[in-house]
């Protein structure tokens, strides 16, 4: 019975024990203890100080090319298994290439009629 749950049994051990240590070794090296300057305190995230923070809005052509690449870049990925099965689809795969692919000019084609990829 412990045979069948040894490895598992192994795995945990080993895995408790590079947390543990990880931590460990993070409390006993860590800055905790020390003193830390007045600068060292303040909030620095992203490349804004604490102080120099004024919320500003991003142009929403950001956010929609951003959306239209990772579309059209999903898209393309499906093309690559389409890609390998070709020789053994025959007439048919090309033809579903061919149909995927017009779909995808389309969609390009109406995008840039639209304007999308334009910057104001």
């Amino acid at each position: 019975m412990l045979g069948d749950w040894a490895s598992l049994l192994i795995y945990l051990v080993f895995a408790a024990t590079v947390a543990g240590s990880l931590l460990f070794l993070s409390l006993a090296a860590g800055t905790r203890g020390k003193r830390e300057g007045r600068q060292k305190a303040f909030a620095f995230e992203s490349g804004v100080s604490e102080g120099a923070f004024e919320p500003s809005n991003f142009s929403i052509n950001y956010y929609l090319t951003a959306m239209l690449f990772i579309v059209f870049d999903i898209e393309i990925v499906f093309l690559y298994p389409l890609a390998v099965v070709l020789d053994e689809l025959r007439v048919f795969g090309f033809v579903e290439l061919c149909v995927f692919v017009a779909v995808l000019a389309v969609g390009y084609v109406y995008i840039w009629r639209k304007g999308a990829l334009q910057w104001k």
